[in-house]
């Protein structure tokens, strides 16, 4: 079975990608069948051959999740990070807090309330 799929290439820190399209079982910088594009991540460029392309998905090839999700990026929303989700978290908790003051002092002043009118109530 044939894939498109990225093909590393460049320094560790300096990485760029070939697209190509090879077997699913060879290693990802291995043998290929054909060169198809190329995607660098510190520029964000992504130049694909459609041509080729719609050729080798016609003639049977897959693509593999990384390609995929550089061409549609719309189908794999990003995760929110840990720290996000603790500072909505942390807000929520606030604004309950809150909440739960007022209603305290909501039911003291009631308290207040209702105690003057037994007092009245008593010295009449």
């Amino acid at each position: 079975m044939l894939k498109i799929k990225l093909k590393p290439n460049g320094k560790i820190h300096q990485r760029s990608f070939r697209v190509v399209v090879s077997e699913c079982r060879s290693k990802s910088n291995g043998k290929f069948v054909d060169d198809i594009g190329f995607y660098t991540p510190q520029s964000k460029t992504l130049q694909i051959d459609k041509v080729k392309m719609a050729q080798w998905l016609k003639n049977g090839a897959q693509l593999t999740e990384g390609v995929d999700k550089l061409l549609n990026p719309d189908k794999y929303p990003r995760k929110k990070k840990a720290k996000e989700i603790k500072e909505k978290v942390e807000k929520i908790v606030e604004k309950k807090e809150e909440k739960i003051e007022v209603k305290t002092e909501e039911t003291k002043a009631e308290e207040t309330v209702a105690e003057e009118v037994k007092e009245e109530v008593k010295t009449e």
